[in-house]
């Protein structure tokens, strides 16, 4: 199996390493970022990793909310710093003793001397009690010195173009109103000169307002209320993901963690369209509204298509308008917002907001198919294709469709077929155990369930379910297969077959599969992919003469009881089973020479 691509090792020591996205480059300065893992232990370095990639991933989004340095904004720091110079000077002089206080303290000195508890004769004693009091005679006076020496010391900078004085309050605005800008830029540079004006200004009011004078307004024209605006923020804490992770913890209404985990991949398309410091209180119809216009123009599997990489949704969707690659169905939509407004929901009753926004943004169901089976046509052309056939490399899927001498007999070569001949989800087939494929009353079966070793699932309890074996996977050698992992001492009958981060079993084939049918011309658009040989067995089962509803619990479409649990049969009820399988028929399809392979070919 490949090495995690994030992971990489120099000598015995393993790191993580990310590219950087081709939009932030500049601003990193590097394409590429690398951190020690600090372990040689290839497992121990597995575990550190993702945290390490998550927050630069984190990091980086965080990069791109960041907002290009306005005029507004240069408007709103001058003034903001202008205000912060004068308020914190009237803060200090409310802080500074009064002369009652001083009186007080002068007092007190006296009655120390009086009480010969300071005495000539202990020098450094005196010296220590009569320096408070001067401190406080003192206060005012030192704080104006201070604030003169400053405001000269600013002056100064000013004519030579030194930033060092000014610079703390500069980074620090733009950190708060999350301002894209370098420290050392040009732009960095002209906000360290403005905001030192401005500093200027609020000085000389302070020093006017030491002698009394509160009527001083600024006199450099840059120094004026700022009519711009500043977006809001969200309070810390309180983001849109923040709270989505309260709402996943708590799960109110126990959805699954599949559909919540993909709810949270819905909930951050939405807040990659407004920003991850938007205020949860303003979401509303208009903000869903034009999320939902972008949705509908949204590219199939824009996150895995190259050409749409380190794209956020409002560019893929730009670029789109060039490319004109196929985009999601009306059900995929629905599927976002769906996820979107159960998280409003909850946002509604804990009082984030007055009501759910995505509440009746739904669209009208299409009732056109989005999948299609395959006809016998195309299925003899896919199975004469090098992937069935040879071809000339395993692992990487840009070769399968060149001709070779490399024959795919793991779990990409078996679920098509047992798909073909069972109509089971792919995702059932690869997570089939050894002992899931027995005799049973001298008929060989399938078990399609969650009981025994290993990591299984099913899409609802009625999907576990016996399925007999068809004669033409029988005929395939898919018994010899099975024997072959049985002797080898497997526990899975397709131990190469494995869960992705978020718990889809064989994602990477599921996406690579309508990929090999557009190459070899089977596929232009929607229409075919790996369910397509599932909606296939159904529609042979209807050819066959029986209705959905007699043979809706071989698919797994029924409620789930105890029975379809079992994974022993009444003969009886097996008998009914297999003449269902059996009459799942394709005339005029031919799969001889897949025989001859599978007997010639691979024997594990």
């Amino acid at each position: 199996m490949a090495r995690v691509s994030y992971l990489e090792r120099r000598g015995a020591t393993y790191y993580a390493r990310l590219d950087v996205p081709l939009d932030l480059v500049a601003h990193y300065g590097t394409s590429t970022r690398k951190k020690s893992l600090r372990t040689k232990d290839e497992n121990d370095a597995k575990k550190r990793l993702w945290p390490v990639i998550e927050s630069w991933r984190s990091e980086f989004d965080e990069v791109r909310t960041r907002r290009e340095l306005s005029s507004d904004d240069k408007a709103v720091a001058v003034w903001q710093h202008y205000e912060a110079t004068v308020e914190a000077y009237d803060r200090k002089q409310r802080a500074m003793p009064t002369p009652e206080q001083t009186d007080s303290e002068l007092r007190r000195l006296y009655r120390r001397i009086d009480l010969t508890e300071i005495t000539s004769d202990n020098f450094s004693g005196m010296i220590n009690a009569y320096t408070d009091y001067e401190l406080m005679l003192r206060a005012r006076t030192d704080d104006t010195n201070l604030r003169t020496r400053r405001l000269a010391a600013i002056k100064n900078a000013l004519t030579l173009g030194d930033i060092v004085l000014i610079e703390p309050a500069v980074k620090d605005f733009i950190v708060r109103h999350r301002l894209l800008v370098d420290a050392g830029s040009e732009e960095f540079r002209e906000l360290c000169v403005l905001m030192g004006r401005a500093e200027v200004e609020g000085l000389q009011r302070t020093l006017e307002r030491d002698k009394g004078d509160y009527t001083g307004t600024p006199t450099d024209p840059i120094v004026r209320p700022d009519t711009g605006t500043v977006r809001e923020a969200a309070a810390p804490g309180e983001a849109i993901m923040d709270l989505f992770e309260i709402y996943f913890r708590e799960n109110p209404n126990q959805i699954k963690s599949d559909t919540l985990s993909q709810a949270r991949r819905d909930v951050g398309l939405f807040v990659e369209y407004v920003g991850s410091t938007f205020p949860v209180h303003r979401i509303d119809k208009k903000a869903v509204r034009e999320w939902k216009a972008l949705l509908l123009q949204y590219p199939v599997k824009a996150t895995e298509t190259k050409v749409f990489k380190d794209m956020k949704l409002t560019q893929i969707v730009k670029h789109n308008e060039t490319l004109k690659k196929p985009t999601i169905s009306t059900a995929t939509v629905n599927r976002y917002l769906s996820g979107f407004s159960a998280f409003c929901t909850w946002l509604t009753n804990h009082g984030y907001l007055p009501a759910n926004p995505a509440a009746d943004m739904f669209l009208k169901k299409s009732k056109e198919k989005t999948t299609k089976p395959f006809t016998i046509e195309e299925m003899n052309a896919l199975f004469k294709s090098p992937f069935f056939t040879g071809c000339q490399a395993d692992e990487a899927p840009r070769f399968w469709n060149k001709p070779g001498d490399i024959l795919i007999r793991d779990h990409r070569f078996w679920v098509p077929l047992v798909m073909l001949y069972s109509g089971a989800r792919p995702a059932e087939i690869a997570q089939l155990g050894i002992e899931d494929v027995r005799e049973d009353h001298g008929h060989w079966i399938m078990h399609i369930t969650t009981e025994g070793d290993g990591d299984k699932s099913v899409k609802t309890p009625g999907s576990m379910r016996v399925v007999p074996l068809h004669p033409e996977l029988v005929k395939l050698g898919f018994l010899e297969y099975h024997a072959d992992l049985k002797k080898q001492g497997e526990k899975r009958l397709f131990p190469r077959a494995e869960r992705n981060e978020r718990g889809q079993m064989i994602a990477g084939f599921s996406r690579d599969f309508p990929r090999y049918l557009t190459k070899i011309g089977l596929k232009d658009g929607r229409g075919l992919s790996l369910y397509s040989f599932r909606h296939g067995a159904a529609d042979a089962l209807r050819r066959a003469g029986f209705l959905d509803e007699q043979f809706g619990f071989i698919l797994g479409h029924t409620t789930g009881t105890m029975t379809q649990r079992y994974g022993t049969l009444p003969q009886g009820m097996l008998k009914q089973r297999i003449e269902l399988v059996n009459s799942i028929l394709y005339p005029g399809l031919v799969l001889d020479h897949l025989r001859v392979a599978r007997r010639v070919g691979d024997t594990a």
